[in-house]
């Protein structure tokens, strides 16, 4: 039974019974509502959305069956990331109250969200930070693409138009390569799982040199089989390198992160594929080209050497004249170089004679003794330099004996004071009245007797 808040005046009829206020009902029913319901999570559409000048947000939200009342006021909602609107779905984080000038009941919403595309964003994000704590988002692991595929497979959908975009493109970029079809789909319950099979049964086989995974353009929900956490490992794991050409440019899934390269559209990816092949096709014409020309240039050298030897080509006779020529020549140049010859043996006799003249012993010996009397002077003013320099170093060192001997301090009139122990007296303290001492003198000592 409801209790009228203490000092508030009920009136009474007349047969006695209580009777409560509406405005007292409605804030027992408020304070009873707010007090025993906590703060909760409710899912709905919102409609009769209205946001006044004072910048609080009014609107219900319902289902299919009920609705009910909510308010949001301004300083809740300047958080909110997107505009709300009638036909909008959203998840409500609320507070059960009551309106009390028309009694009714309704929600106070703390925190809005789109619903569906806010979950499914919570979860993506989630996993993003999951998977590249873990590193598979880490350009040291990718793997670089080969350079001349042999065997592409694709892993996609057989009927979307992606799969027909990338054979189109491949065929007409880089016709030598084998295309191999996986047939997945590419959305719906389970297909993330058969991608991610697909994937890991290509990498058993080890048939194919490049693996393409995608699919075409669509929604986050379309797209949500490659945020799957079973197609990113799959990926990761997977030993044949891997372009994820997963929807339009803008559109940027988990799978994209993992692969070793990623494509912004499926024709992209046939593209990248192919790009080495179109390449190495200019090298070969660019090649072809220069051995073209070289060939040309090394036939036209042929020809200027035909026709240099057909201009070479004389007459026998004309050959033993030249020949003949040539040998007078060469006689000529055999007795210049026999003279030549002779008068360098000459000069070089002339010269080793001299040489031998040098190098006789008694030539020898003369230059021996010169440097010997003159190392025997050096050394003989070496000793008289050093000795002299010697007698003035031992001269100033007893000088300096001399100045700090004790003897020295004696001869200025000082006395070197000792006890019968030999001990040295430096302060009156040291003796007593009555003890004999010894002065020593700079020539000879006294005794005396300490008073």
């Amino acid at each position: 039974m409801l209790s009228t808040p203490p000092g508030t005046p009920n009136p009474l009829p007349t047969d006695g019974r209580p009777v409560m206020s509406v405005s007292e009902l409605n804030r027992e029913v408020k304070q009873l509502l707010e007090g025993s319901v906590p703060l909760l999570w409710v899912g709905g559409e919102i409609s009769n959305f209205a946001a006044p000048s004072s910048g609080h947000w009014y609107f219900t939200l319902k289902d299919a069956r009920a609705q009910v009342r909510c308010a949001m006021f301004r300083g809740r909602n300047r958080n909110v990331q997107f505009q709300p609107g009638n036909g909008r779905e959203v998840l409500a984080r609320a507070r059960v109250s009551l309106y009390e000038g028309r009694g009714e009941f309704q929600l106070i919403i703390e925190h809005l969200e789109e619903a569906g595309f806010g979950a499914l964003m919570r979860q993506l994000e989630m996993l993003k930070a999951k998977l590249q704590a873990e590193g598979l988002f880490d350009l040291d692991r990718k793997k670089p693409l080969p350079y001349l595929p042999a065997t592409i497979g694709i892993i996609t959908s057989p009927t979307g138009a992606a799969v027909r975009d990338m054979i189109q493109v491949l065929g007409r970029r880089y016709p030598a390569a084998q295309i191999e079809l996986l047939p997945v789909p590419v959305q719906g319950q389970g297909a993330a799982q058969q991608i991610a099979e697909a994937i890991a049964l290509a990498g058993r086989l080890q048939r194919h040199d490049l693996l393409i995974v995608g699919r075409g353009g669509g929604s986050l929900e379309d797209l949500w089989s490659f945020n799957e956490e079973v197609v990113a490992r799959a990926l990761a794991a997977c030993p044949i390198p891997t372009i994820s050409a997963v929807g339009h440019e803008t559109d940027t899934t988990i799978a994209d992160l993992v692969a070793d390269v990623r494509a912004p559209t499926p024709s992209a990816a046939a593209e990248i594929a192919s790009a080495n092949a179109a390449a190495l096709r200019e090298d070969i014409e660019t090649v072809a080209r220069r051995v073209t020309r070289a060939l040309e240039q090394q036939l036209r050298h042929l020809r200027q050497h035909v026709q240099l030897v057909s201009n070479r080509i004389r007459h026998p006779r004309e050959q033993l004249q030249n020949r003949a020529q040539r040998l007078d020549h060469l006689e000529i140049r055999l007795r210049a170089a026999i003279h030549s010859r002779t008068a360098a043996n000459a000069r070089r006799l002339e010269l080793f004679a001299r040489t031998l003249t040098q190098v006789h012993p008694r030539h020898r010996l003369g230059q021996a003794h010169t440097r010997l009397d003159q190392q025997a002077q050096r050394l003989d003013k070496s000793m008289r330099t050093l000795l002299q320099h010697r007698r003035e170093q031992v001269i100033h060192a007893s000088q300096l004996l001399h100045s700090v001997s004790p003897l020295a301090v004696l001869e200025r009139g000082y006395a070197i004071v000792q006890t019968e122990q030999n001990q040295v007296v430096r302060r009156a303290q040291e003796v007593t009245p009555g003890q004999k001492i010894h002065a020593r003198l700079a020539e000879g000592e006294i005794t005396a007797i300490v008073e």
